[in-house]
């Protein structure tokens, strides 16, 4: 065995931390020091809220409006326990291997799993500013997307043609994938309803995480694709560049303010005309040159197929599925609700890999990364 580096031997002198005289340090000297107090309580910080929140933001009230009762949390207010809750969760944590913009993203293009962050730190950002609850909206934003399927969009028209009511990835999100997590009312409301075709949410929280959502992807997304060589900013839209500037750092600084002070003058969530154009434009922009350029279009049809397939394949054989999917029932609805929930539950490399392990598919007709460095 190789002698150890002295870094190695001081980690491992830390095991069990360093004893003081009353308590054991994460370091061996004395830090920073708060006064000695009470905790602060749920109880507390649910009075902060009453007190500094906004009238008309949503406030933290005891257990929380969930569908199976629950007591009270004594640290966590309910819509802390509900940010924690999707935090820990595995449908949170697959969004690491889930498409934003591009499949098998490189190192620096985003994930659906760093988009959901980026929302939550637009969300959060606007939340504080209008005096709204931020905790609140942040649990949503970090939730909003859970409902995706592998491929990013395409999963939705992938899934479409086995549901009646066709594929949402919002309430499928809401009332699917997390309904497990006992979330609040507040929380699952913001979450099905967050994209801009569905009914508006019932929290101003949930309006701001709907705005967040497109702020974030608008400016992140085109970032990646200017990165990947697949569009030139300087091609970027006159009204685009005047009102909102032409880099994600000025975009999203723009759009935040203006979503901040819409709300100051109007007591509601929105934005000014001619800046909510300028985002109309930056979207439809992205519209045109990154989501349906034919490299894109081609994506998503590789994805579309990769997903019918695999729900065809474990409609017909439901015992391939882990024990927790496999449908209770034996009627047709149930079968083929347990598909898609397996389906829909991949990562993009998951279910392209058991297309070609399980289905045989060649590699050559799976989804590839496009851009730059894929």
């Amino acid at each position: 065995m190789p002698d150890l580096q002295p870094r190695a031997i001081a980690w491992a002198e830390t095991m069990a931390g360093h004893r003081g005289d009353r308590l054991v340090r994460a370091h061996q000297d004395p830090g920073g020091r708060l006064r000695p107090g009470v905790p602060v309580l749920r109880e507390q910080r649910e009075a902060w809220e009453a007190e500094h929140l906004r009238p008309g933001a949503a406030l933290a009230m005891g257990a929380g409006a969930r569908a199976i009762r629950e007591e009270p949390d004594a640290e966590r207010t309910c819509f802390e326990r509900d940010r924690d809750r999707i935090v820990h969760s595995a449908a949170f944590r697959r969004l690491a291997g889930k498409t934003q913009v591009v499949v098998f993203p490189t190192d620096h293009q985003r994930t659906r799993l760093t988009h959901a962050l980026e929302v939550a730190q637009v969300a959060t950002s606007i939340a504080r500013g209008v005096g709204a609850n931020a905790t609140l909206a942040e649990a949503i934003a970090l939730g909003h997307d859970c409902g995706h399927g592998p491929g990013g969009h395409a999963s939705e028209d992938a899934f479409d043609a086995f549901l009646p009511d066709g594929y949402d990835h919002g309430p499928w999100g809401a009332d699917v994938v997390l309904a497990g997590l006992n979330l609040c009312a507040e929380t699952l409301d913001g979450i099905r309803n967050h994209s801009w075709s569905r009914p508006v949410p019932a929290t101003v929280e949930g309006e701001i995480v709907s705005w967040a959502d497109r702020i974030a992807y608008c400016a992140h997304d085109l970032e990646d694709a200017a990165s990947a060589g697949i569009v030139d900013l300087a091609d970027l839209p006159d009204a685009v560049v005047q009102l909102c500037g032409r880099t994600r750092r000025e975009q999203l600084s723009a759009f935040v303010r203006g979503v901040i002070e819409a709300v100051a003058v109007t007591g509601e969530v929105g934005m000014d005309a001619d800046l909510a154009g300028a985002l109309a434009d930056l979207r439809a922009f992205n519209y045109e040159r990154i989501y349906t350029r034919p490299d894109s279009l081609a994506q998503s049809e590789a994805v579309i197929g990769v997903l019918h397939a695999l729900v065809e394949y474990y409609l017909e054989q439901p015992d391939d599925m882990p024990a927790a999917f496999r449908p209770v029932a034996a009627d047709a609805d149930a079968r083929v609700r347990a598909a898609v929930s397996y389906v829909a539950g991949m990562t993009d490399r998951f279910a392209f890999e058991t297309a070609a392990e399980r289905l045989g598919w060649d590699p050559d007709r799976l989804p590839r990364g496009i851009g730059r460095g894929a």
